[in-house]
């Protein structure tokens, strides 16, 4: 009989030591290899130990609650056979008595004592792993553990031999083609326009919050009791009588910049561009005369455009002649967007998702609201900043109090 004395393995992450969860096992016991044996509990998990060994628990060292160095002696155990083979060391030269030291170097080896307890580097496994490596001439360096600390089990020497010793990983290929896509079509056409928007119009982008929770409930309240013949109201409509009604306001906005000809165009009709994604690209059809259209002529005629620009039937008028553009991704239109102006425009109102948020009204009541950003941008060659914040503050004065649409 012999006896083998299990040490607190290092857990990893630089932890020096560590506190005693639960005892699985008490004196007496008799415990087969990988039985839990003890857990310990570091600063992000309790980690469950098992028994290195076969054997009778002999002594114990620490109980629940205990702090136990990496490397100290937690468990020994009377085992068959000689038990561990005790390495000859050379005695360590004596260290010189802090107190004789000068102060700061006293206080040094003070806190450096800890690193005393550094883990080897020879790989964790139990006596029994260790002799099935090396009767089969296996490397256990080689071996990856899935035990805790990366404790190698006979599973996962079982694991490594039926790979043919060696580390089982999926193999990674690389991949080197290159596909060249021609820029064609409605693709380009969006490519020149887009490079022709960011090369010649400086832009300026204002975004500001809308508390969209009265105009939620009108919406509701119209679709409940719309006609058959009446489309579904979504939160656009209402947007666009907004942005009519600020062209209507603020008609530097509801203009086009000519620069060959140093002329701004105002419209007195506004023409509602709605960009939307389709299978061939980005478009904007057109929503012609909004401002001779009610809420419901509105909304279908957006409807009606929208799905023949997805279709692919949309006429060439219906995509072009706007003089705004409102454009929104609408469930997944994130927090804020830097919108790119439709050229020849001089503004883009960008709609961002709705969310609700607490917010705080008459300075102490707490309610939650269902709020929304405007994220849009100017072409300051023709619009001052403060001429865009007054037009996004007008039209969210509208959409929080929505009966003034339809005044």
């Amino acid at each position: 009989m012999g006896q083998y004395n299990f040490k607190l393995p290092d857990l990893g992450e630089g932890i020096v030591e560590s506190e005693v969860a639960a005892l699985h096992v008490k004196v007496g016991d008799m415990v087969k290899e990988d039985q839990p044996l003890i857990d310990m509990m570091t600063d992000k998990a309790t980690v469950e130990i098992p028994s290195p060994v076969d054997g009778k628990v002999v002594s114990i060292s620490g109980n629940p609650g205990d702090m136990i160095a990496v490397g100290a002696v937690m468990v020994t155990f009377e085992i068959d056979g000689e038990g561990e083979a005790v390495e000859e060391k050379p005695e360590p030269e004596p260290e010189p008595e802090p107190e004789k030291m000068e102060p700061a170097v006293a206080a040094l080896v003070q806190v450096a004592e800890p690193t005393k307890t550094a883990p080897s580097d020879k790989p964790l496994a139990s006596p029994a792993v260790r002799r099935r490596a090396l009767e089969q001439d296996i490397d256990l360096s080689q071996v990856p553990g899935s035990g805790p600390a990366g404790r190698i089990s006979h599973q996962d020497l079982d694991d490594f031999i039926a790979a043919g010793g060696r580390i089982s990983m999926p193999v990674q290929q690389k991949r080197t083609a290159v596909e060249e896509i021609p820029v064609i079509g409605i693709r380009r056409k969006i490519a020149e326009r887009m490079e022709l928007s960011k090369r010649t119009i400086p832009h300026y982008s204002y975004v500001e919050e809308v508390d969209v929770t009265e105009v939620e409930k009108l919406r509701q309240f119209l679709n409940d009791n719309r006609r058959e013949d009446q489309p579904k109201l979504s939160i656009l409509p209402f947007i666009m009588m907004a942005t009519l009604k600020g062209m209507e306001r603020f008609p530097e906005c509801n203009s086009h910049y000519v620069p060959e000809h140093s002329l701004v165009r105002r419209f007195s009709g506004v023409h509602l561009g709605i960009a939307s994604q389709t299978p061939n690209g980005l478009m904007v059809p057109v929503v012609a005369h909004a401002e001779a259209r009610d809420i419901w002529d509105m909304a279908a005629e957006m409807m009606r455009v929208s799905s023949a620009a997805r279709a692919g039937k949309a006429a060439r008028g219906e995509l072009s002649g706007s003089t705004v553009t409102i454009t929104s991704l609408g469930k997944i239109g994130g927090i804020v967007t830097t919108p790119v102006i439709n050229y020849p425009e001089v503004c883009i109102i960008g709609v961002n998702k709705i969310v609700p948020r607490p917010m705080v009204l008459n300075g102490t009541d707490i309610q939650i609201r269902q709020m929304m950003n405007l994220s849009s941008s100017f072409d300051h060659r023709v619009v001052d900043g403060y001429v865009a914040a007054e037009l996004i503050q007008y039209i969210k004065g509208l959409l929080e109090q929505p009966a003034t649409l339809f005044m």
